[in-house]
């Protein structure tokens, strides 16, 4: 079938939820769907990030959620893309490749100097793909962090 891509705005609040809930499991081991929801219908409704959601015709597939960053040195705009997920049943389709090229070509039409990234060291299938498509890894810098509260 084909996949097709499309920014999702607040009337995808209810196809993208589970989605949403499904990613953040994957990571924590927790389902928390009403934290889920009520986090990806702020981003909605606030328009403070992009998502990116990838459907046949018959169920919603996966999606790419994109954060606005500027660098102040460049003075341009910096696209984050901080969450990508693909249903289990839809991996192996193309659709994470699709969902990255639809990011690129949203940021590149944005204006937008470049896409970053953050993946796990261990995660050796999401840097396979990335580096299949085009990406690559910076060392340039070392990330820091100062926790402000527990996660």
């Amino acid at each position: 079938m084909e996949t097709t891509i499309r920014r999702a705005g607040t009337a995808d609040l209810d196809t993208l939820a589970p989605l949403f809930d499904r990613y953040r499991a994957f990571y924590t081991g927790q389902d928390a769907p009403e934290q889920s929801r009520e986090f990806i219908a702020d981003r909605l409704a606030k328009a403070d990030s992009v998502v990116l959601l990838a459907a046949d015709a018959e169920s919603a597939l996966g999606f790419v959620q994109l954060y606005p960053m500027f660098s102040s040195v460049s003075a341009a705009r910096v696209w984050v893309l901080n969450d990508l997920f693909v249903e289990a049943h839809a991996r192996r389709r193309g659709v994470a490749r699709a969902l990255l090229e639809a990011a690129e070509a949203f940021a590149r039409d944005d204006g937008a100097l470049r896409l970053e990234l953050e993946t796990d060291p261990d995660n050796r299938a999401a840097q396979t793909l990335y580096r299949a498509t085009g990406w690559t890894p910076f060392d340039g810098t070392r990330r820091f962090r100062r926790a402000l509260r527990p996660a």
